[in-house]
C-alpha cells in the first residue's frame, strides 16, 4: 500500500488545483502568449508552462521522492513507482482562444496506472471541483456523484473530440463522430477531454469516446469516473493497457450504454439505428 494518507494528500493536492486555477483564470482575462507543438491545432501558452511549473515545484515540496509526469515539461524524478500525472490546463485550445471551459488535472498513480489513486479536477472558471480516491466514491465541491440511469444510447447525450493529426490522418474520428450522431440523441465537442470524462462521472453525459489520448489528459477523471458507478474500456472493450501512457483509445460509459457504444465503434455505418 502507499505510504501517505490518501484523504489528507488529497487535500494538498485540491489545494494546489485551486491555487493553479487561480492563476489561470487571472491569465485568461489578459493577453496570452500562444505556440503551437506538433501542429497548427497542437497548442501551448506562456500560461500552461507557468501554472505547470508552479504545480510541479508544489508536488515536489510537499512529495519529494515521487516522479511526476507533465505534459509541457516531460516526466520529473523518473523512476518510482508513484506517479503524478499532471495537465497544467487541459483544454489549451478553448483557453488559447477565450473559451472558459478548461481544467487544472492532477493524479497519482501506482506501477498499475488505472485506476490511479487519486484525482482531481479543477474548472476555475465554474468553481467546479471534481475528486476521487479508489474505493471511496468522486465528489464534485463535496457533493457525491453518480453516473445516469439513461439505457440506451438513443436517449443518451455522448462527447468526443478529434485528434492532433486531424489534418492528416484519415483516421481522424470525423467517421465515428457521424455514426454516433445519427444513433444518439446528441453528440458534444467541448474542447475538454478530462471535463469530458468528470462530466459522465456526474451524469452530464452518458458516454464519451476518443482515440490519441495521453494520460495526462484524463488520469484524475478515470478514477472520477470508475468511482462514480462508470464503465471505462478501449475500443475492443478491454481493459486500458497498464502500462501505455499515450495514444489511448477509450470509451467512457455509465455502464448501461456501454455495449452499443462498442458496437458503433465497431460496426460503424452498419450498427443498429434507432427507428430503423
Amino acid at each position: 500500500m502507499i505510504d501517505i494518507n490518501m484523504v489528507e494528500t488529497l487535500e494538498t493536492i485540491t489545494a494546489i488545483a485551486r491555487q493553479a486555477g487561480a492563476m489561470a483564470r487571472e491569465a485568461f482575462n489578459n493577453p496570452r502568449e500562444t505556440l503551437t507543438k506538433s501542429s497548427g491545432v497542437d497548442l501551448v501558452t506562456d500560461t500552461d508552462k507557468r501554472v505547470e511549473a508552479f504545480i510541479v515545484e508544489s508536488l515536489t515540496g510537499h512529495f519529494p521522492d515521487y516522479s511526476l509526469v507533465g505534459e509541457e515539461g516531460g516526466e520529473y524524478n523518473a523512476g518510482n513507482s508513484y506517479r503524478w500525472f499532471i495537465d497544467p490546463i487541459d483544454g489549451t485550445t478553448n483557453f488559447a482562444h477565450g473559451i472558459p471551459h478548461f481544467a487544472i488535472n492532477i493524479a497519482l498513480a501506482d506501477a498499475q496506472l488505472y485506476p490511479p489513486l487519486l484525482g482531481v479536477m479543477y474548472d476555475p472558471m465554474r468553481d467546479e471541483c471534481f475528486s476521487a480516491i479508489r474505493g471511496e466514491g468522486t465528489t464534485l465541491n463535496g457533493k457525491l456523484l453518480k453516473v445516469s440511469s439513461t439505457p440506451t444510447l438513443a436517449q443518451s447525450v455522448v462527447a468526443s473530440g478529434f485528434p492532433y493529426t486531424k489534418w492528416t490522418d484519415p483516421d481522424n474520428n470525423a467517421d465515428r463522430w457521424g455514426h454516433f450522431v445519427v444513433r444518439s440523441r446528441g453528440v458534444r465537442r467541448m474542447g475538454a477531454a478530462g471535463l469530458d470524462m468528470a462530466y459522465v462521472a456526474a451524469g452530464r453525459f452518458d458516454g464519451y469516446w476518443e482515440h490519441y489520448l495521453n494520460a495526462w489528459d484524463i488520469m484524475p477523471s478515470i478514477i472520477c469516473l470508475l468511482e462514480a458507478g462508470g464503465r471505462l474500456s478501449n475500443y475492443a472493450g478491454e481493459p486500458l493497457d497498464p502500462h501505455q501512457i499515450i495514444k489511448l483509445r477509450v470509451v467512457a460509459s455509465n455502464g448501461y450504454i456501454h455495449d452499443e457504444m462498442l458496437t458503433v465503434l465497431r460496426e460503424g455505418y452498419n450498427a443498429p439505428r434507432p427507428g430503423l
